[in-house]
């Protein structure tokens, strides 16, 4: 065999192994960046393999500290679980208490990582952030999805890098056929977010129709679809004496001459005369 093919093999599987080492990496870091960190008011147990003694179920204060028997006051807020347990077992074999400590730290209550949905959920009110890769998605799905009086348009608010953060996050956008750019707006979910799912627009038509009253206004919706909702014009109705009254942008309500294919407005009001003839 040539010293050039031999060359090129030990290439090869050096090449090989480097990937194989560099998949574990890829793991352990996506790993470490989805790690939960410990917050204020997080109840957790901490464990010391043979040392029932040092065994401690405590909540974390508010500024991120336990109190662990030898050690005194131990900061372990904003650290994951892993490095927690490695910060406490540093403590106890440096100052000589365990030579060779094997510490496990369990989440019990999560309390410190919080974001509240409010609006048109069927469960509102405030969930854990359990996983640092928590998203809109996540969060709406936790609180129950939205309500059959929801729209599609939610908005989260909350603070990144010390900034205000307000979103407006079209739903059938993410979860479209816009693949990675849709996607794009199902936002990472952080401690204090507030996600609001307003309420879906209304139309409402009344007079000569079948079903008089308010209904959903679906997108993109016209005049005529929305006569068809109502269950059509009566005997008596004409569609000469259709009036749509709209609110401008000054307040004031204003009678609209629609066709059959404009599309309707959040909070319209569709009128349809009774028929002279």
């Amino acid at each position: 065999m040539s010293r050039l093919r031999l060359f090129l093999m030990a290439a090869a599987l050096g090449l090989a192994g480097l990937a194989v080492q560099a998949q574990p990496q890829a793991r352990a870091g996506a790993a470490a960046l989805a790690e939960y960190r410990l917050g204020a008011g997080d109840v957790v147990r901490v464990v010391v393999y043979q040392n029932p003694d040092l065994t401690l179920e405590t909540r974390v204060s508010e500024t991120g500290v336990i109190s662990y028997p030898l050690l005194g006051n131990v900061r372990i807020g904003g650290l994951g679980v892993g490095a927690a347990e490695q910060l406490i077992a540093d403590g106890l074999r440096n100052g000589n208490y365990v030579k060779a400590p094997q510490v496990t730290l369990v989440l019990l209550q999560v309390k410190g990582n919080q974001a509240s949905v409010l609006g048109q959920v069927n469960r509102p009110g405030r969930y854990p952030i359990e996983t640092a890769d928590m998203r809109m998605s996540d969060l709406l799905a936790t609180a129950g999805g939205v309500a059959t009086t929801g729209g599609d348009l939610v908005v989260l608010t909350g603070t990144r890098e010390g900034k205000p953060l307000r979103l407006e996050i079209d739903l059938p956008n993410v979860f479209g056929p816009n693949g990675d750019q849709g996607r794009s707006n199902d936002v990472l979910v952080q401690n204090g977010d507030v996600l609001w799912v307003d309420r879906a627009p209304i139309v409402y038509i009344y007079g000569e129709v079948q079903r008089p009253g308010p209904m959903r206004l679906e997108r993109g919706m016209t005049l005529m679809q929305v006569l068809a909702a109502g269950g059509g014009l009566t005997q008596r109705g004409t569609e000469r004496g259709i009036r749509v009254h709209r609110k401008g942008s000054d307040g004031k309500v204003q009678i609209v001459q629609s066709a059959m294919d404009d599309v309707v407005k959040d909070g319209d009001v569709v009128y349809v005369k009774e028929s002279l003839f």
